[in-house]
């Protein structure tokens, strides 16, 4: 049995804390933004589904069909997406996801967590070479993430009055390359690492008080470590620099680096507005507010 349109949503994410040193076993956070979507919708086809390489929706969509017995399927799929690409908010992952629901909808066939879960990841794989899995499971989570390399994930309550400006450099993302860029300096990096690493524990405990002033703080610090890594760029930098002289909390780049989003903190949802308002005549060519 199939339906005539089959249909899958899921959500966005974002690095709060940790990256790079997560890669060096330090913890890292990540958020869900359960407002920013990506739906799928599968429809009948005249042409069997093919399998491109280095293309997520289409392994994902394939991964779907090999498990439900259906790799002849006469499918096609559809992709509205609120998710920028490569700017570390989990766009292949969230795009996996809504895939994977719309399939298994348009066959009327059951789909459990696991099962969601462990074909994100077979996509993932495809874009990835090797993720951790973090950006699926936060794809697939409503609440916080956190993540230690080796030892797995936990969830992370958020309950704070605050809220979250995330801003768009319109510059991609270049994940791989930072990563080579840190290891390069091999030794000489390790300091920074570890301060980061400290800098998300500060940061996690700080949420359990619900002290603001110190999360903000410890995301200026992350944000300075990050840049002597080399890892963020200009646009991202001065973006920082705006959200700190207008009032932010605190401020930094999020996800891989060399391009992506900046995150502000701040108190108060007007605030958020104002500041949202500023980095977009600063340069961002997208922001979103994502309540805390």
């Amino acid at each position: 049995m199939t339906k005539e349109i089959g249909v899958g949503k899921a959500h966005s994410k974002i690095i709060l804390m940790g990256e790079h040193s997560v890669v060096y076993g330090y913890p890292a956070i990540s958020l869900p933004l359960n407002r920013i979507e990506v739906t799928c919708q599968v429809f009948p086809s005249e042409r069997a589904w093919t399998l491109y390489a280095e293309d997520t929706l289409s392994m994902a969509v394939f991964a779907c069909l090999e498990h439900l017995g259906q790799q002849g399927a006469k499918i096609r799929c559809q992709v509205e997406s609120m998710v920028p690409e490569k700017r570390g908010m989990g766009s292949s992952a969230a795009v996996s996801i809504a895939a994977i629901r719309a399939v298994f909808d348009y066959f009327e066939e059951e789909l459990d967590d696991q099962t969601l879960e462990i074909l994100a990841n077979r996509a993932e794989m495809i874009a990835h070479m090797n993720p951790s899995g973090l950006d699926a499971k936060t794809c697939l989570s409503d609440v916080a993430i956190k993540f230690i390399r080796n030892f797995g994930f936990s969830e992370i309550e958020l309950d704070l009055d605050a809220f979250l400006v995330i801003a768009d450099t319109g510059i991609h993302g270049h994940t791989r390359e930072a990563i080579r860029a840190v290891e390069s300096q091999g030794q000489k990096a390790l300091p920074l690492l570890q301060e980061l690493g400290n800098l998300t524990k500060i940061l996690e405990k700080a949420i359990f008080i619900k002290d603001l002033m110190t999360m903000g703080q410890a995301m200026t610090k992350a944000h300075e470590k990050l840049a002597k890594l080399g890892v963020s760029c200009q646009k991202a930098d001065e973006l920082v620099a705006a959200a700190l002289e207008n009032g932010a909390l605190g401020a930094k780049m999020s996800g891989g680096g060399l391009g992506g989003c900046v995150i502000a903190l701040v108190g108060e949802k007007s605030q958020a507005e104002a500041l949202a308002a500023l980095l977009r005549e600063k340069g961002a060519i997208n922001t979103w507010i994502e309540s805390l």
